[in-house]
């Protein structure tokens, strides 16, 4: 949908408005000229964490906004946009790739699915994919296991391009429900023999809304398939105030929808069709 004001045009996607603020966006957050994603992160490793993310892209400046609960209170989360940037098409992982048997799905399993680290969100300091351990300068739950994590980072045009292709991923599990990450609750992890398997392990993952829409499917194991219910469409505002109509565009699509279902179509009719 196209709506004039003060002579500019601004062109608006279905994206619930009740996201937008549940992450605290709204006009200004969103830049003149830039684009939003929205991911919502599901657990993984059986760890009842979830969450919302919304990537928001201004020129080569990526603003990474994370909202997730379920996480192990007091520790840090190394978090990371996982993925390819060169056109290959990963996906989330599931329990099925758990390829041991030992009922952890580590990182290592995981990464045939969700593909190496790009970018490391990290809250401080580089954003290297060799950070991707840098635990020291990750988000840290609070008492009640949330995080709530915000961050702009310079990107190259390859993330810009492909941003579709990458996914958020958390990490830090709590086993043996003691409220912290040891030994006992998993071994070592595959990673990093001085840190426990619960501090590596995933605990959710979200894939870009949209992820299975422009990607390039490569063979072999970075071959992965987008979900129809991640289909969605980014934002693109060319006007600070777009947000704020979120709610009417979805409510004129649906009517939309629901009159071209009413039109009786006519035999013989060889007009093309949107």
């Amino acid at each position: 949908m196209i709506v004039k004001r003060a002579g500019r045009l601004v062109v608006l996607a279905a994206v619930p408005a009740a996201v937008c603020l549940t992450l605290g966006l709204s006009g200004p957050a969103l830049a003149e000229g830039g684009k939003a994603y929205q991911i919502d992160l599901a657990q993984l490793n059986a760890s009842g964490s979830s969450g919302t993310v919304m990537l928001s892209l201004k020129g080569n400046q990526l603003t990474v906004q994370i909202e997730s609960k379920g996480m192990v209170p007091g520790q840090p989360s190394a978090q990371h946009l996982h993925g390819s940037t060169k056109g290959h098409d990963f996906k989330c992982p599931d329990a099925t790739d758990d390829t041991d048997g030992d009922g952890v799905l580590s990182n290592t399993e995981a990464t045939h699915d969700y593909g190496d680290i790009n970018i490391s969100l990290t809250t401080a300091g580089d954003t290297k994919a060799t950070s991707g351990l840098a635990v020291d300068r990750m988000p840290v739950a609070d008492k009640q296991g949330k995080i709530s994590y915000k961050r702009t980072i310079a990107v190259g045009q390859d993330v810009v391009d492909h941003i579709k292709d990458l996914h958020v991923v958390q990490h830090g599990i709590d086993r043996n429900k003691n409220k912290k990450y040891d030994f006992e609750g998993a071994g070592k992890s595959e990673l990093d023999p001085k840190l426990p398997q619960e501090a590596t392990a995933p605990t959710n993952c979200g894939e870009v809304k949209g992820a299975a829409v422009g990607s390039i499917p490569v063979g072999g194991i970075e071959t992965g398939g987008g979900s129809p219910q991640h289909a969605s469409a980014p934002v693109t505002v060319r006007d600070g105030a777009a947000i704020a109509v979120l709610a009417v565009v979805a409510a004129a699509v649906a009517v939309t929808r629901k009159r071209a279902v009413a039109v009786p179509v006519r035999r013989g009719n060889t007009g093309g069709g949107a």
